[in-house]
């Protein structure tokens, strides 16, 4: 990507912020051009020891969850309780544009972190604060994770399953990511607001929000009896659900306008005498029937390979796609067609695939993948660049205001 190309070049971004959802925006910041400094503690950002539970190396430079999030950023790791640590914070203000935390909210309040500080000193800065609950009613403080937050308050884990299983297994990142995306549209705003203003803006996004928005045409529903979990037999049209090949994998249908695909798929299935029996062919009158053509459909699934239900399903244009397995994606040729993927080399001489964030722009190009900052790995850089000479950033250090990667790796 090329300098004009860069729309976010000479936006400065200060993220106090840890795990996914809020450095997610940061990202997107710093891949369309931004100057994204990331601050740490000491220890760094808990996700830096996330690795066991995703079953790959603990290796501070082969760190795929990490770049994921932090990828283009600069980082600097600071004691914020000390108050030389918090003017360097300040200082960073200073010339910044948008300030991203994901503090729980009294703590930024005890920090003279908050909204209503802040925006005194700053009137044009875009603080964007990331929730697990939101900054209001009796839960704001409670801390929120995507399991807890998004999830299970949001109303996935108790509805997704199929009526009398177990729910299902749940995995980290993704009610962070529609977080961090939508809060990356937040701050965007924002920063045309003051633009075009002068004034800054506070935008905040929670967890929970976002997982009963994402599920909003059910939640709404459940008003009228809509209530889940339920049995697969049970869903209203039956050509909406996943079904077992002969080999074992799922295969999603998806024909909401019943009417339209059934007579071609009672074709297909081998029932072609049922296209215009007034018991099944209209969706308005199917009713309990619905449970009669899903046993079709699932009899008939099991008699084909996925490979071979495929074959037909493309040929007569039927939505579908194969239940993939998370291995099959990182060889994807339609994901790397379009650039979803990408390959980075590590420092340690690994090669890995990691995944771009689903924003694309055709002008501007792909950005470059670099990975994150190790911990405090750009502390002296930004410390020159905000004004602190030599003779301050050696004081600084020795009073363990800060710390540089080569004091935590040959710790």
């Amino acid at each position: 990507m090329s300098s004009q190309e860069n729309v976010f070049s000479g936006i400065k971004v200060v993220e106090l912020a840890t795990y996914v959802a809020a450095p997610c925006a940061g990202r997107y910041f710093a891949d369309l051009g931004a100057s994204v400094v990331k601050i740490e503690g000491f220890g760094g950002d808990p996700l830096r020891t996330t690795a066991p539970s995703e079953g790959r190396p603990s290796d501070p430079y082969e760190d795929t969850t990490w770049d994921l999030e932090n990828a283009g950023k600069k980082g600097i790791a600071l004691n914020l309780k000390d108050q030389a640590g918090k003017d360097i914070l300040f200082k960073m203000l200073d010339e910044s544009d948008v300030f991203i935390t994901n503090w729980r909210s009294d703590a930024l309040l005890r920090a003279g972190l908050d909204y209503e500080t802040i925006k005194v000193r700053y009137p044009k800065l875009i603080y964007a604060h990331l929730t697990g609950y939101g900054e209001l009613g009796p839960d704001k403080d409670l801390p929120g994770f995507d399991f807890t937050a998004f999830f299970a308050r949001g109303g996935w884990l108790g509805t997704l399953y199929e009526k009398g299983s177990d729910p299902m297994n749940l995995v980290a990142g993704l009610g962070d990511h529609q977080a961090g995306l939508y809060l990356s549209a937040g701050i965007m705003s924002s920063l045309y607001k003051a633009e075009k203003t002068g004034q800054g803006e506070k935008v905040t996004v929670s967890l929970y929000h976002c997982a009963i928005y994402a599920l909003g045409l059910l939640v709404q529903s459940a008003q009228y009896g809509n209530r889940y979990p339920i049995n697969k037999r049970d869903m209203l049209n039956p050509f909406m659900n996943a079904f077992k090949t002969s080999d074992d994998r799922l295969i999603q249908l998806a024909m909401p306008p019943y009417n339209v695909f059934f007579p071609k798929f009672m074709e297909i299935i081998g029932q072609p005498e049922l296209k215009d029996d007034p018991k099944y062919c209209q969706f308005e009158t199917l009713g309990e029937n619905s449970k009669h053509i899903y046993d079709l459909v699932n009899d008939y699934m099991k008699t084909k390979t996925v490979v071979e239900h495929k074959e037909i399903f493309v040929k007569e244009d039927i939505p579908f796609a194969i239940a993939q397995l998370w291995e099959e994606i990182l060889e994807d040729e339609q994901a790397w067609a379009n650039d979803f993927l990408c390959s980075l080399k590590y420092d340690n001489g690994n090669t890995r695939t990691l995944l771009r964030q689903p924003i694309k722009f055709k002008e501007m190009g792909l950005p470059e993948y670099t990975r994150g900052p190790y911990i405090g790995e750009h502390s002296q850089e930004v410390l020159m660049e905000l004004g602190y000479n030599n003779e301050e950033i050696s004081e600084l250090k020795e009073k363990r205001i800060f710390v540089e990667w080569d004091d935590i790796k040959n710790k």
